[in-house]
């Protein structure tokens, strides 16, 4: 024969006490009011620099099935950041001969793609010769 429980272990789980609709929507904080935009220091401060440059690495390898070889550069602005990846567009042999692109991402606050360009295209051994991005 099998023992008895306690009656405290025979009971369920103890009621939820149910609150109406008004006072959960009472127990949110209010909206903030705000005038004017936001300084641009403090929009950009939402996403870091190096949180910004690995969201524009990640956008341009997902979108172009490129190897990346690197943030060139990243800078905020007043919509969020504009990053700077430099990608491999066509592989040669010796790799001096390989074709790399420049492309700009703009990312908003938050690091999602906002858009992306293709700036230029020029073979690794002359990467430093024209225009500097």
């Amino acid at each position: 024969m099998a023992a008895r429980r306690p009656a405290a272990e025979r009971r369920g789980p103890e009621p939820v006490e149910r609150r109406g609709r008004e006072s959960v929507e009472r127990s949110r904080p209010e909206p903030v009011e705000r005038s004017g935009p936001e300084p641009v220091e403090r929009r950009a401060r939402e996403l870091s620099a190096a949180t910004a440059g690995e969201a524009g690495l990640r956008h341009i390898a997902d979108l172009t099935a490129r190897d990346i070889e690197g943030v060139t550069a990243v800078q905020p602005t007043e919509e969020g950041w504009v990053v700077g990846v430099e990608a491999v567009e066509d592989r040669r042999i010796p790799s001096s001969g390989d074709l790399l692109a420049l492309y700009e991402v703009e990312l908003d606050t938050e690091g999602s793609l906002l858009s992306y360009r293709r700036i230029r295209r020029y073979r690794r051994a002359n990467a430093d010769q024209g225009e500097a991005y």
